[in-house]
């Protein structure tokens, strides 16, 4: 078996692998990028792109092929049994990008991959899974598999961006800690029926039942996300979401135009390092937290972008990691956004008994003020991600 060189070595494929990797290769890093998916990306899933990884996407020129697809949405409405709350403007978000980007994530991943492919054609080994990795002073070994059998890289760097469930960092034996929430949600992409003057606009229906968001997709498509109540079916179908979303928004989204149906728990962990040595983690390997926000994916490209002038760096040096400034910065980073998840989930709960209609009127009355502040510019940033 040959053992290829290379300066970095990537494990995932994914959004955040194939950033990182662009990002390594436009600086003249040579890079290899093991995916275990042999086919190409499929499936709409996570669709916001923040504006700050819009700016690092504008590193390697990917911003722009980014927006010429997406759609920009401008502002978010909090709306609640049939009336308006408030509505929360992205204008001054962003100097550069006033407004979040929605692309579904399969053509985010293929845009990546051409971006990658631009700078180094056979960067990107598809199917191939990592099996062991050896840590030594000046470099790690990989040995993986694919189609062929096994498959060697003696790399000066590796970075873990192979998710949740990552073999990178329990080949580290690195544990994680977090908590598992009983919030579960089911989410659909239809046909959007929403008014004209919203078809650019992130609604979100915090009515007594439950929290209904929904969001703009290119094709005059909408993402609808409900959190699921013990009344509700636990994994519905399309006939069944649509119901959902009539019954607490008044919209009735056409079951017959559904072409996404998914449903998901939501769970938090944080990695306790976020690598050893020459070996890092990034993205939902170093920190997992919940996906109402649409920050994951987000906190991902943001590791990699802070990440990527690192290992350059240390390429051309002969330098080794940790970086605990690094380190440091990115851990209190996921830190935020998983609190920051935590009440946009505890927002969108309904109110159980004695509190009841109560509560739910009481949180109206608090949205209706928040929203009617000046400081709501400063929330838009929140939920924007300018502090990542």
């Amino acid at each position: 078996m040959t053992t290829e060189r290379v300066d970095v070595l990537v494990v995932g494929g994914g959004p955040v692998g194939l950033f990182v990797a662009a990002l390594l290769a436009a600086r003249g890093v040579e890079v290899a990028v093991w995916e275990r998916r042999s086919g190409a990306p499929t499936g709409s899933r996570a669709i916001g792109i923040h504006p700050p990884s819009l700016d690092a996407f504008a590193a390697i020129g990917l911003d722009a092929p980014v927006l010429r697809e997406a759609v920009r949405v401008r502002q978010g409405v909090a709306r609640s049994r049939g009336r308006t709350l408030g509505t929360l403007t992205f204008d001054r978000a962003s100097t550069t990008h006033p407004y979040v980007a929605t692309l579904d994530q399969h053509r985010t991943e293929a845009l990546l991959r051409d971006a990658l492919a631009a700078a180094a054609p056979d960067a990107l080994r598809t199917g191939t899974a990592l099996a062991t990795l050896e840590r030594h002073a000046d470099h790690v070994d990989a040995v993986g598999t694919d189609a062929r059998g096994s498959v060697a890289v003696r790399a000066r760097f590796v970075v873990g961006a192979d998710g949740a469930r990552s073999a990178v960092r329990d080949l580290l034996g690195i544990s994680t800690t977090g908590r598992d929430y009983p919030d579960r949600y089911a989410m659909g992409d239809f046909a959007d029926v929403e008014r004209s003057a919203a078809r650019t606009s992130a609604l979100v229906d915090v009515g007594p039942a439950g929290v209904v968001e929904s969001f703009p997709l290119p094709g005059d498509r909408r993402r609808y996300v409900a959190l699921l109540t013990p009344s509700d079916d636990p994994a519905p179908d399309a006939t069944a979401l649509a119901a959902i979303v009539a019954g607490r928004t008044g919209v009735r989204p056409d079951p017959g135009s559904c072409s996404m149906l998914s449903g998901f728990g939501v769970r938090r962990r944080h990695a306790e390092r976020v690598g050893v040595g020459r070996v890092v983690l990034v993205g939902d390997a170093a920190h997992e937290i919940s996906p109402i926000g649409g920050q994951g994916m987000n906190l991902g490209w943001l590791d990699a972008a802070a990440l990527a002038p690192l290992l350059a760096e240390g390429v051309r040096t002969g330098s080794a990691g940790p970086w605990p400034e690094y380190a440091r910065r990115r851990q209190a980073v996921a830190r935020r956004a998983a609190r920051q998840a935590e009440v946009n989930m505890a927002l969108g709960r309904p109110f159980g008994r004695p509190l009841g209609r109560v509560g739910a009127v009481g949180r109206e009355a608090l949205l209706r003020t928040v929203l009617s502040l000046p400081s709501a510019d400063g929330l838009a940033g929140v939920y924007a991600m300018r502090w990542a």
